[in-house]
């Protein structure tokens, strides 16, 4: 009977020791092969950016326009509310929102645009190939669909959101309009 005792002892020890994987709300993709990790752009205040600069830090990447009339506003949105729901913990969270427009989303834009929805986020732009690049390494889709004038013209893109961990990690990809406390509880997990 001791001898059952201890085996049973040492079985909790070892189950005690396992960790169990975190549920999320969103898709986890951790670990899926083929997404880019790194990027370089500049962001709204001028200043070259790749991922290393947010080590430390869960980010939340997102790529729009910033004449786009509902998903990127809403997506922006969302992130704010995310924000909110964090508290002082959303000091360990960078919003980077990613332009498909580099024609029209000039650095004046995206400072003014981006940080209306909150202060900390961060707008990034290249020239049409850098992106390209990173569009294609994030497997991000967009294309350009015609308006009635040069001018005028919408960019369709994909709508979704990668996360990645402190260490630079991708692993979560969140839908369009999960909703903020859904996302919140997430990026909890992964702090």
């Amino acid at each position: 009977m001791r001898v059952f005792f201890i085996a049973l002892f040492l079985l909790c020890l070892v189950l005690a020791g396992c960790e169990s994987k975190p549920v999320f709300n969103a898709l986890d993709i951790t670990g899926i092969e083929g997404y880019g990790n790194d990027f370089r752009l500049i962001d709204h205040t001028g200043r070259p950016r790749t991922m290393a600069d947010f080590r430390g830090k869960v980010v939340v990447m997102f790529f729009g326009y910033t004449h786009c009339p509902d998903v990127c506003p809403t997506t922006l949105a969302e992130m704010r509310q995310v924000t909110q729901i964090l508290g002082k913990d959303a000091e360990r969270l960078q919003v980077l929102f990613v332009t498909v427009d580099p024609a029209r989303d000039t650095q004046e834009l995206l400072s003014k645009y981006v940080p209306s929805f909150n202060p900390t986020f961060l707008g990034l732009y290249g020239d049409s190939a850098a992106t390209e690049k990173v569009a294609r390494d994030f497997k991000i889709i967009y294309r350009r669909a015609e308006g009635k004038t040069a001018e005028s013209y919408s960019v369709d893109h994909s709508a979704a959101s990668l996360v990645f961990d402190p260490q630079g990690r991708l692993r979560l990809f969140i839908t369009y309009g999960l909703g903020a406390d859904k996302i919140a509880p997430d990026i909890k997990k992964l702090l």
